[in-house]
């Protein structure tokens, strides 16, 4: 029973706060899969997280300040791949993961 329920708290679709957590999480995810996707392919590994914030920020979290860097320089592709699944980011936001 007990895993029942654990089940019904993770679903997604479920009415709860655990689960917009939960999707919430899964487009964060989504997002961050897109955006790398859209950048060539020495930058695998470069992006952590990718979140649109509500004020239209695109944040990447990159993976060390070295790619950080590298990733400024490819801010007008990570939008354009946003904006091509339908999202609206007026910036881009380029910040290091806490290590």
């Amino acid at each position: 029973m007990a895993s029942k329920e654990l089940k019904n708290l993770l679903n997604s679709s479920a009415c709860s706060d655990l689960g917009d957590i939960v999707r919430r999480a899964r487009d964060m995810g989504e997002l961050t899969h897109i955006v790398s996707d859209a950048l060539p392919g020495e930058y695998a590994g470069a992006i952590v997280a990718a979140n649109l914030r509500e004020d239209g920020d695109l944040v990447i979290i990159a993976a060390s300040s070295a790619w950080a860097s590298r990733l400024r320089y490819e801010t007008e592709v990570m939008l354009a791949a946003a904006r091509d699944v339908g999202l609206s980011p007026v910036a881009c936001r380029v910040r290091v993961t806490q290590s």
